[in-house]
């Protein structure tokens, strides 16, 4: 079991920046694939990018490839999203997540997850 702490989110103008990290506990983080999630007010929650075990493999919907940017440091137990060139319609709750599917594909097949940091971005 690994439980997941995601930290870095706050408020931001419309074309900034910010970056996430999630810090994992237990001694298997490399086994997991990590996932980001986001949920905005009355909306599901949707998929933001997965990187693979290896962190060699990443993927994003189109709704943020080319500004985020997903990645993992094994020998610290963390996860990170770089967000870039943000967007109002990226205010959100941004929660990280864990599995150990070799590819999961929604968000159903994470069985962890952290409590959630909040990202607000203003026009």
């Amino acid at each position: 079991q690994v439980q997941l702490v995601e930290s870095g989110g706050g408020l931001v103008q419309a074309g900034g920046s910010l970056r996430l990290s999630c810090s994992a506990s237990g001694r298997t983080f490399e086994n997991y694939v990590m996932g980001w999630f986001r949920q905005a007010p009355g909306k599901e929650r949707e998929f933001v990018a997965r990187v693979m075990r290896s962190g060699g493999s990443t993927y994003y919907p189109d709704s943020v490839k080319g500004r985020f940017t997903i990645s993992r440091d094994n020998a610290k137990n963390t996860v990170y999203l770089q967000m870039n060139s943000l967007k109002p319609e990226d205010t959100a709750v941004y929660y990280c997540a864990a599995s150990l599917n070799l590819y999961p594909s929604s968000r159903y097949q994470y069985p962890y997850w952290g409590q959630g940091t909040q990202v607000t971005v203003s026009s």
